[in-house]
């Protein structure tokens, strides 16, 4: 039988002109410290990270405002948990001082078998057909979960 993970995708529009932007300061000077609460969390199996240990500089949307988090967790519960119950939540809360509305849709979940992980442009593929067609089996949101496919 198949065991699958989730994959996330979630990404924001800076209220700043870049990361380097004054406003984001804060943000940036936690980044490192949620990235390894994230790692060190039960349920976490991997995340998007380019050679300065996040995901700041990628770049998939041409815009230097919007930035993404790409990750895979074990299950709907462990990212839950590190989103909601851990030092992210502050973060989470205080979403608006750093960044504006992205969309329909910013967060996107969707099921992928065990070992294997997605790569940046699946991850805006999955987000953007999120936007456009809302949940469903193949791309889904934290309101409208779906399990695992079955074999």
């Amino acid at each position: 039988m198949r065991t699958y993970q989730l994959a996330e995708i979630n990404i924001a529009r800076m209220k700043g002109v870049n990361i380097n932007d004054p406003i984001m300061k804060e943000f940036v000077d936690n980044l490192d410290t949620v990235n390894a609460i994230a790692e060190s969390s039960a349920g976490f199996v991997w995340r998007l990270k380019d050679d300065n240990n996040n995901a700041t500089a990628l770049d998939p949307y041409h815009d230097e405002q919007v930035i993404i988090n790409v990750s895979v967790w074990e299950s709907i519960d462990t990212l839950e948990h590190f989103m909601y119950k851990t030092f992210h939540s502050d973060f989470l809360r205080r979403r608006k001082e750093w960044f504006q509305t992205f969309g329909k849709a910013y967060t996107a979940l969707w099921w992928i078998p065990e070992g294997q992980f997605p790569t940046m442009q699946e991850a805006v593929d999955k987000l953007d057909y999120l936007q456009q067609n809302g949940p469903s089996p193949v791309v889904f949101d934290f309101r409208k979960k779906f399990l695992p496919p079955a074999e």
